[in-house]
């Protein structure tokens, strides 16, 4: 499967919420007992060397995620056999619009908006599964501008991946080219127009990355407003 595949083939980005108990705690959530996900569009992908757009009136935080891409359908996966329908990974970055999230989650409404704007999913090129032994043990890291914003490794998520495809599964099929974000460390802060941000991963504890990539930053000059 490559890049391209899963950015124009995928029907839907799954996104798990509150799965590293630091970066739950840094936003005053409740570290979560069981997963919970919410739904992107695939118009949100953005391929790597492309500009993140700010809406106006936007405070959009990096989240930088280590996504799953499924190989096959399927449904009701027993995690003994959840990663038999990985075909690969990706290096993603789960924007959010901060302000509209919290709003909406003071109002009890979905977060639909302030998760699925164009360019809200900026990702890499595909990774292929045997490429990293083990998705429990990933180093993943953002720069902004060069500062270091985010580096932990997904060794500490609370659920792990074949828990999170078992229960997705469980609700809704799983389509070959649909994507997993598993969560993200502590360490998401705002961006600005003119950022730059750099992002990477590697297996733990290893020299050089595995995968890289780099994302300018825009306003975004279209019809919404806050």
């Amino acid at each position: 499967m490559s890049a391209r595949n899963f950015l124009t083939t995928g029907r839907k980005i799954v996104a798990i919420g509150r799965n590293f108990s630091e970066h739950a705690k840094e936003l005053g959530n409740a570290v979560p007992t069981a997963p919970f996900f919410f739904l992107k569009p695939t118009s949100s992908y953005l391929a790597n060397g492309g500009t993140v757009e700010i809406p106006t009136g936007c405070e959009v935080h990096h989240e930088v995620e280590l996504a799953v891409v499924i190989g096959k359908d399927g449904r009701d996966y027993q995690p003994s056999q959840a990663m038999d329908h990985v075909a690969g990974y990706a290096l993603a970055i789960d924007m959010t619009a901060r302000n509209l999230q919290t709003e909406a989650k003071k109002k009890g409404l979905p977060w639909s908006a302030s998760k699925g704007f164009d360019t809200f999913t900026p990702i890499s090129d595909f990774i292929p599964k045997e490429s990293i032994s083990d998705p429990h043990n990933v180093d993943l890291w953002l720069k902004v501008n060069d500062t270091l914003r985010q580096n932990g490794n997904t060794k500490d998520m609370i659920f792990n991946i074949p828990s999170l495809l078992s229960y997705v599964s469980s609700i809704m099929k799983l389509e070959a080219g649909d994507v997993l974000l598993t969560g993200t460390p502590q360490g998401v802060g705002p961006l600005q127009a003119g950022d730059v941000i750099t992002a990477g991963l590697k297996s733990g504890g290893a020299s050089n990355d595995l995968m890289n990539v780099k994302f300018n930053v825009a306003a975004r000059n279209g019809l919404f407003k806050v």
